[in-house]
């Protein structure tokens, strides 16, 4: 049997695990991550108690509210988003009298003194244990001015307990910026403290992987060139900007989504196995997968990556608009929302293996999967009349929705002819384990209050991404809209993308 209920990433943990006493701090606290995301992943670990009584949360942010106005709001948030409501008003009263807010501007000093003296008294009124930690749910741009108000106000400071930051993506817009705000956190916070979130490693799926690999000895043999004729990783959305168009036509879906999901989705289906379940030794392990891509030449760009911007059309019934009609959309942008790309592992595990990448917006569904095809078998026994019916095995692993796995592979059907036809088998969490899956959030909240790191990328991680990505986006930039290739909404993306595999003698998978 599987044994896919197992986290490999937590060592030496109990099955049971409560945060430390902490503060938590917002920076962005009424923006919509806090109201739609962190507050309900909050409330939700409250109430499986896995957040200590000595816990308080306080909000910073600009608007001109008061600690009554922010519990307000925050459980409108919990109504519409929580995953677990409880049905009674009785526990959010509970929650929410740890909940405080402080009014001021990222830049403005008078706002960080308040802040400090307030977890001051928070030390003492919730015995918070002079632990802190840090949430830039920001604009990116906002991100160096808070660490820099962090630092010169010695909030990091650990002579009465720890202080530790969360950073959401993106880290950076390329290479270059990324190091410099790399840089920038680690001279107010050493690496150790340092917690880069990516909400996909959150996903129960994303964390058994390596489960699914290494603790079933019938799948890590056949895990290598000698067996897998290729890997696909695909990450679909059905939806537009969402409000997002300023941000996404200066970002692109490459830097929004290819640089850090799928990277990191490639980084868990190559690595070999981790000397132990440290988070050090599971991303260093992740780090090597990313130095050996091989990394695309100017003139290879061309040959291994599409990219598509879709134009109006039809998403599940609905119309949608072209991507240069949405708001705050430049006219003439040239801001990819469709990317493709052939990559290689240059290792001894996956000499020769392509590693096909899709992600786009305004696909028919949304989707998030990761398939591994087998090789094909010599077409002897079975005959050419036979021969649609045996198609190579197939490993699909399903993040998003219906979280699960399944095999698909050859069988005889019943009756007295040889006939043959593709069977699937695998499970899916919701049906398996009988409880739905906690949200990804829920997960990295708990295991950055509880000091543990493999589920977030470290710094030299972060940038081998970028170095990958680099001349796709160098390229792309070059030859402006040349090149950019249209997709109707609600269709599978440009015809390009297709030709991406057919010309290899592939085809995408029918999601």
């Amino acid at each position: 049997m599987l044994d896919l209920s197992v986290n490999p990433f937590r060592e030496g943990l109990t099955e049971s695990r409560v945060a430390d006493p902490c503060a938590f701090v917002i920076f962005g606290a009424t923006g919509d991550l806090t109201h739609r995301k962190l507050i309900p992943a909050l409330f939700s670990l409250y109430l499986e108690s896995l957040l200590p009584s000595n816990f308080a949360i306080v909000g910073f942010a600009r608007r001109d509210w008061s600690d009554e106005r922010f519990r307000d709001e925050m459980w409108q948030g919990i109504q519409a988003h929580a995953r677990r409501l409880a049905g009674e008003r009785e526990a959010w009263e509970g929650f929410a009298r740890s909940l405080f807010y402080n009014r001021s501007t990222f830049q403005d000093p008078e706002g960080y003194d308040r802040l400090k003296t307030k977890l001051s008294e928070l030390d003492k009124s919730h015995d918070t244990h002079g632990n802190r930690l840090f949430y830039l749910a920001t604009p990116p741009s906002d991100y160096e001015p808070i660490i820099e108000q962090i630092g010169a106000h010695n909030l990091q400071s650990e002579e009465r307990g720890w202080a530790r930051i969360i950073v959401e993506k993106p880290i950076g817009t390329d290479l270059a910026s990324s190091r410099e705000l790399n840089s920038a956190i680690r001279s107010v916070f050493p690496e150790s403290r340092i917690y880069r979130i990516d909400h996909f490693l959150g996903k129960e799926t994303v964390q058994n992987i390596l489960v699914f690999r290494f603790a079933n000895s019938i799948f890590e043999p056949i895990w290598n060139q000698k067996y897998v004729d290729h890997v696909q990783i695909t990450n679909a959305e059905n939806i537009g900007l969402e409000g997002r168009g300023a941000f996404f036509d200066k970002a692109g879906i490459v830097r929004d989504l290819a640089q850090n999901h799928q990277l990191q989705l490639l980084t868990l289906m190559a690595m070999e196995p981790p000397s132990s379940l440290r988070a050090d030794a599971i991303r260093d392990e992740k780090l090597k997968v990313l130095q050996a891509v091989r990394l695309l030449t100017r003139e290879e760009v061309d040959e291994h990556a599409v990219r598509g911007q879709y134009t109006a059309g039809l998403v599940q019934g609905q119309p949608a608009l072209g991507y240069l009609e949405e708001p705050n959309v430049q006219p003439d942008s040239a801001t990819e929302t469709y990317a493709a790309v052939r990559l290689f592992v240059d290792n001894w595990r996956w000499a020769g293996v392509p590693f096909y990448l899709r992600v786009g917006k305004r696909l028919p569904k949304k989707s998030t999967e990761i398939s591994l095809q087998f090789k094909e078998i010599p077409n002897i026994l079975f005959g050419a009349t036979q021969k649609d019916a045996v198609r190579p095995d197939l490993l699909v692993i399903r993040i998003q929705p219906d979280e699960g796995i399944f095999l698909r592979f050859t069988s005889k059907e019943p009756g007295p002819s040889m006939r043959l036809q593709q069977v699937r088998m695998g499970f899916q969490y919701g049906a398996s384990f009988g409880t739905p899956s906690p949200e990804a959030y829920e997960r990295l909240l708990l295991d950055a209050a509880s000091g543990e790191q493999a589920l977030f990328a470290r710094d030299d991680e972060v940038e081998a991404q970028w170095r990958i990505v680099m001349p796709v986006l160098d390229r792309w930039r070059e030859l402006g809209r040349q090149g950019l290739h249209e997709y109707q909404a609600g269709t599978w993306g440009p015809l390009e993308a297709f030709s991406l595999l057919t010309r290899d003698g592939r085809r995408w998978r029918r999601i």
